[in-house]
């Protein structure tokens, strides 16, 4: 093990024990949000500093192992511990690399969840109605709850744009990577002759901001109108202007909401869309500058990246940022999105521990 990597482990067995004092403190508990963020600190830090000392301890077994080599009646059994405490110590060294991979701290939140219908006119906003879906189902595999926040129909089906909030365990942690460009190919419900054509959608997953740390918006800043909810409603909707549309002036970022009955609840729906498209911007800025010095793996997640095709002809989905293609189309459209997701998520696990790897070594020549 890399001496830098062995010196950022002691650290956590320091930390932990410093947690171990501070939580056994009487008076900790009187603040709930200090608590809290101390026992799940505690939870993260323990989880590394244990399996250091599995790691540790597997260590002086190896040097007792090597000991025992010299003694002829306990060769053979020396043999097979050497062998073991190494296989024992190389994988625990993967799995402490990985540990100390930096966490984004967005990846436990709930999302909000943007399809925009883009170049193929109607076929595209029948596609965004698919991707809808999709997601979707893939959601309820996974036992998270899906909810409309607010959606702009087409004439003939699917979806000018949508805006899904899924909430659950991790939900950023494993949807992150599918923002960007969303290509399908496939013979249109429209088409006569039969013809394949290309069209297009685009994907923004968005974390969801806590209340404590939104995005914090003057008011002054709004432009807030009413109008009269469209589509499906009966009466109710031609009488009453319920739908709320809130345009931030200085970025010119839009968010409607027309769902509910109620204005004062598609208000608030429409501002925490709003909360989180101006944070998602931030965010987006950010990541551009780091960027500029690092291409990822697995793109920027920038809307114009073209990520994924969809070829229905084929059966066949294609990832282009890792070059992972499979021919399981209708699967995937039904929701098993695992394999791709869990591709994506080991191609950026690698890049990072790539990273790392330069990084400590970088270290060590210094």
């Amino acid at each position: 093990m890399k001496p830098a990597l062995r010196q950022q482990l002691d650290r956590y067995l320091q930390r932990l024990e410093e947690l171990d004092r501070v939580l056994a403190a009487p008076d900790v508990v009187s603040d709930i949000t200090r608590f809290r963020g101390l026992t799940r600190e505690h939870a993260e830090v323990a989880a590394v500093a244990q399996r250091y000392a599995r790691f540790l301890q597997r260590e002086r077994d190896l040097s007792a192992a090597r000991e025992m080599l010299a003694d002829p009646e306990l060769a053979e059994m020396a043999q097979e511990e050497l062998a073991q405490a190494e296989a024992d110590l190389a994988r625990l060294e993967q799995e402490l690399q990985r540990a100390l991979l930096p966490k984004d701290p967005d990846d436990a939140r709930n999302v909000f969840l943007e399809i925009r219908a883009g170049t193929g006119g109607d076929e595209s906003a029948l596609f965004a109605g698919d991707l809808a879906r999709m997601y979707t189902r893939y959601a309820e595999q996974q036992g998270w709850r899906t909810e409309v926040m607010s959606a702009s129909e087409s004439d003939l089906g699917g979806y000018k744009e949508v805006v899904l909030r899924i909430e659950g365990e991790d939900v950023y942690a494993q949807l992150k990577y599918e923002s960007g460009g969303h290509r399908v190919q496939r013979v249109p419900a429209t088409e006569t002759q039969g013809r394949i054509h290309t069209s297009a959608c685009t994907v923004a997953v968005m974390p969801e901001p806590d209340e404590a740390e939104e995005v914090q918006i003057n008011p002054a800043e709004l432009r807030i109108d009413t109008f009269r909810a469209s589509g499906a409603g009966g009466q109710h909707v031609n009488k009453t202007e319920s739908a709320i549309r809130i345009t931030h002036l200085p970025t010119g970022i839009v968010a409607e909401c027309q769902d509910d009955r109620s204005q004062h609840r598609n208000k608030a729906r429409a501002m925490a869309v709003l909360a989180a498209r101006l944070r998602d911007k931030e965010r987006s800025e950010r990541q551009a500058k780091e960027a500029a010095t690092r291409k990822s793996l697995v793109g920027s997640g920038d809307r114009s990246d073209r990520i994924r095709t969809y070829n229905f002809p084929q059966g066949r989905l294609t990832d282009h940022r890792i070059n992972l293609t499979l021919y399981k189309l209708q699967a995937a459209m039904d929701g098993d999105l695992s394999e791709v997701l869990g591709a994506l998520r080991v191609a950026r696990e690698a890049e990072q521990l790539a990273e790392q790897l330069d990084e400590l070594s970088l270290g060590t020549a210094v």
